[in-house]
């Protein structure tokens, strides 16, 4: 039998921590932080039913390796086949080239409490540009075929990011685009409701010491009428404002 992509990744985590000198893992760095939102919104989808969610994450390097993990509470969401929670794990690399900076990453998403297999992974690449208080950002996203996705998934977007001079404000800008192929007409419409679909996203931060609050439009393309099935939630597809505040340490 097959093993799942996540437990493949788990493992791969496991061993690769073990192995590593220890020079190397003596120089973890750890940070991170909670967060409260109005609602988990990822690729202008509600993860959580459009309600109120609660995360904790946590970063450290390992070398040329950087290491993050975040825990979401998503709240018996139907998306998701009434997960009471998400936890993201990722491992990443990058290259600085200038002005430039290439990055990958293999992420495995891990539902808790789910009534059916919901785990899967994807791997990713990106390129960074920054210049003065702008960053640009476009990368991919690709999930292969699994059966917890009805198919594969591809992400394509374009991130954009730039601090106000002289203000603890920063304004963000987003577009991505979502396909690929369809195993099982149902369960594809999980992350892709109706198909393949845009999504976008406006937004600003303010930032004061550890704390970071914002404030984000996000919206797609989809059809309510074309997303049908167990796992569409065509309801929490569409446009949307969510509120957040991140504590740091």
């Amino acid at each position: 039998m097959t093993r799942p992509f996540t437990h493949t990744l788990a493992l791969t985590l496991c061993s690769t921590a073990a192995f590593l000198p220890t020079s190397v893992r003596a120089q973890v760095a750890p940070s991170g932080g909670i967060e409260v939102a109005t609602d988990e919104a990822r690729r202008g989808l509600s993860w959580s039913e459009g309600r109120a969610v609660l995360s904790a994450d946590a970063a450290a390097s390992l070398g040329r390796i950087d290491a993050t993990a975040r825990v979401t509470t998503l709240r018996n969401a139907d998306r998701h086949a009434g997960a009471d929670a998400v936890v993201d794990v990722m491992l990443a690399t990058g290259w600085d080239l200038g002005a430039v900076t290439l990055r990958t990453s293999a992420t495995g998403h891990l539902f808790a409490g789910a009534r059916t297999g919901m785990d899967y992974a994807e791997i990713g690449a990106s390129a960074r540009y920054s210049y003065g208080p702008a960053r640009l950002v476009g990368g991919i996203e690709f999930a292969p075929s699994q059966d917890a996705l009805g198919g594969s998934n591809v992400y394509l977007y374009a991130n954009a990011d730039a601090g106000i001079p002289g203000t603890p404000y920063t304004l963000l800008a987003g577009i991505g685009h979502s396909s690929g192929t369809t195993t099982d007409p149902l369960r594809i419409q999980r992350l892709r409701p109706g198909g393949s679909y845009t999504d976008w996203r406006l937004g600003v931060e303010r930032q004061q010491g550890s704390l970071t609050l914002g404030v984000d439009y996000i919206g797609t393309d989809i059809a309510r009428a074309d997303a049908t099935g167990p796992f569409a939630d065509a309801r929490h597809s569409g446009d949307r404002i969510v509120a957040r505040a991140r504590l740091g340490f």
